[in-house]
């Protein structure tokens, strides 16, 4: 059986040259993301995959350490670090909440794009919360496909046959919203970006 890992470790060359679906929702996670950032944060991203996100980000804090359970992704994550010249950028391979670096706990921890490929959600919320000091912020983007979508959701089941999907979990963007709260956290802004299917951008502090 391919593991998660694995999974990802096989397309990380072709992730890595795959341009932006939707550049325009991407800037307005970054805008929004960006409001909450300081200069003296340290701040946690897990699946940060090929490291594209972390590279824009870590100029607007003090330290950033990116972790991702795939080997290949974190090595061309390595390689954009180092081409973009980011001194205070770190990446490791890891299991999604095994990584216990010095600086934690965070100021903030990032999840854009993973709560959805969990397979445990609430699980990893509760490690999340663990890793944020108190005050703190999560600040997440999830693909919700639960309650519509029947012909995607069609779709990727049958890519995960043949193995060209990872595990996706399908929940709602109120679903999702309700896993942060009963984690511990207070929602300070939601917003969808995209809107149709909804890729919903959550900016939570932990209590």
């Amino acid at each position: 059986m391919t593991t998660q890992a694995q999974f990802w470790d096989r397309i990380a060359p072709k992730y890595a040259q795959k341009p932006i679906a939707d550049m325009t929702a991407y800037e307005t996670t970054m805008r929004r993301t960006r409001q909450y950032l300081a200069a003296s944060d340290r701040v946690l991203e897990l699946g940060c995959g090929t490291g594209s996100t972390a590279v824009r980000l870590a100029p607007d804090v003090a330290q950033f350490t990116g972790t991702d359970i795939s080997g290949k992704m974190i090595r061309i994550a390595q390689g954009r670090a180092e081409a973009a010249g980011t001194a205070n950028l770190t990446f490791a391979t890891t299991q999604a909440f095994d990584l216990q670096p010095p600086a934690a706990p965070f100021d903030t921890v990032l999840a854009f794009n993973l709560l959805h490929l969990l397979e445990d959600v609430p699980a990893a919320l509760r490690e999340i919360h663990a890793q944020i000091k108190p005050g703190g912020l999560f600040i997440s983007k999830s693909g919700c496909l639960g309650g519509g979508w029947p012909f995607l959701r069609w779709v990727i089941r049958v890519m995960q046959m043949v193995g060209k999907a990872p595990h996706v979990g399908f929940f709602t963007t109120r679903q999702l919203e309700e896993m942060i709260s009963d984690a511990g956290f207070e929602i300070l802004e939601t917003g969808d970006y995209p809107a149709k299917p909804p890729s919903h951008f959550v900016v939570a502090r932990r209590r």
